[in-house]
């Protein structure tokens, strides 16, 4: 019988704070345009969390299960690949988290609608079933977009576009151009730290035919790239910031930019495939702080 600690394991929390950073986003522009709401909040934070885990859950058994997750992966150590979990306990355990997650958009689009608003009711349960199904499909089938490097279109999307203005439609019903800009930088620092985890995969995802866009562009334009994602965040953060600037509070998020930058030189100098992986960490939380410095500095 596999353990708490396995399951905590295949969840990989390091990832959460990273997919809940357009949620926070969304709710600080909410609040200061004076449509937040609580229940939304919290439910939203629950259904993101349950997303993610899914989409760890299912990348685990996709991967795991074609053999992609082997001894020549440098990242950590995955459940199926360890033989800690099976794949049948993985796929009942991603069945579980999605009738969890149905549940959870139940809710929280009960908390945002009401039963006043039933088409924006029904678009965004086909919205949530989208994006269940592109959790799962990442990796898992012989379709799998993420073997044929469309992941960082559908984490643009996923993690920019639908989780900041998606999440502020939850809660002011109405789309404001105020949240375009900063979504679109959250969506590029979130491809940023997919593509960094697919430099460092790099060697693995060649030889298992998991063509990735790192492994078709191959690992210098690779660099380029990251850098283009990166700078192009930062770039739309000043630019938001210059054009809706009303108090010195919404240049807080600038110091964020540093731990960017000095990022950026170490990957330059990058040789070994093995390093990008500490980078991982520092922009997914980067990430995170940027969307809470944003969203704070227009609240004080």
């Amino acid at each position: 019988m596999s353990s708490i600690k396995h399951w905590v394991e295949a969840a990989r929390l390091r990832t959460l704070p990273l997919s809940v950073s357009g949620i926070i986003l969304a709710g600080c522009f909410a609040d200061y345009n004076g449509f937040f709401k609580w229940s939304v909040f919290l439910l939203a934070i629950l259904t993101t969390i349950a997303l993610q885990v899914l989409s760890n859950f299912a990348n685990d058994y996709g991967d795991g299960v074609k053999g992609t997750d082997n001894n020549q992966r440098i990242g950590p150590e995955r459940g199926i690949q360890s033989g800690k979990l099976t794949p049948n306990q993985m796929l009942r355990a991603i069945r579980t988290n999605i009738l969890i997650i149905i549940a959870l958009v139940f809710l929280m689009l009960l908390a945002a609608f009401g039963v006043r608003y039933i088409l924006y009711t029904i678009i965004f349960f086909v919205l949530a079933g989208i994006s269940i199904y592109a959790s799962i499909k990442y990796t898992v089938g012989d379709n799998a977009y993420g073997y044929r490097g469309l992941g960082d279109l559908f984490v643009f999307v996923f993690f920019g576009l639908v989780s900041v203005i998606g999440c502020y439609f939850l809660f002011a019903r109405q789309i404001d151009h105020v949240v375009f800009l900063p979504a679109c930088a959250i969506g590029l620092l979130s491809v940023a730290v997919l593509n960094l985890n697919n430099m460092r995969d790099i060697d693995s995802d060649r030889e298992t035919n998991k063509n990735t866009l790192v492994v078709k562009m191959g690992l210098q334009k690779a660099k380029i790239y990251h850098f283009v994602l990166v700078i192009g965040a930062l770039f739309l953060t000043t630019l938001f910031a210059l054009l809706y600037y009303w108090s010195p509070f919404n240049l807080i998020f600038l110091v964020i930019f540093i731990p960017l930058i000095k990022h950026l030189k170490r990957v330059k100098n990058i040789n070994q495939a093995k390093e990008f992986d500490p980078e991982l960490k520092i922009v997914a939380l980067s990430t995170f702080a940027l969307s809470v410095l944003l969203g704070v500095g227009y609240l004080l």
